[in-house]
């Protein structure tokens, strides 16, 4: 009774992660490459945003509060967020300004990390299309 018991057990747990397709999750997940990212922090609303946009047109929105949320851009959204990443220019860090209602804009592309607290010309579209987005596709349960 005991062998019964060694052979078997292995076999069902094998049989029950095979069934539960862990494996392509955890490829699915490797194969996300991340496009840009932007976070939103500060204000008295006390924000604390943030939009991943990934190379498949996928975005991953979160919010301070409530669940992290998954959803695909339509081929409009996609076309202008491409076309508004074409002309952004990143720049340079700004300094933190005096006084507590600020918001933080943090964009991260092609590798470099820039947080801005007023939206330049090439960000402020960029910014307002991954907004449009985290407002659309982003509800609490």
């Amino acid at each position: 009774m005991k062998i019964w018991r060694l052979i078997l057990l292995p076999v069902l747990l094998l049989g029950l992660v095979a069934g539960l397709g862990l494996p392509a999750q955890a490829a699915a997940v490797q194969q996300k490459k991340l496009l840009v990212e932007l976070r939103r922090e500060g204000g008295f609303a006390g924000f604390s945003d943030r939009v991943r946009v990934y190379t498949n047109s996928c975005v991953r929105l979160s919010r301070r509060t409530g669940p992290t949320v998954d959803k695909c851009l339509t081929r409009a959204e996609w076309r202008t967020l491409k076309a508004h990443l074409k002309r952004l220019k990143l720049g340079r860090s700004q300094a933190r300004p005096q006084g507590a209602d600020f918001l933080k804009y943090t964009l991260t592309y092609r590798g470099h990390r820039v947080s801005k607290y007023q939206l330049t010309k090439t960000w402020s579209p960029v910014v307002r299309d991954l907004e449009k987005a985290l407002e659309k596709y982003w509800a609490p349960d």
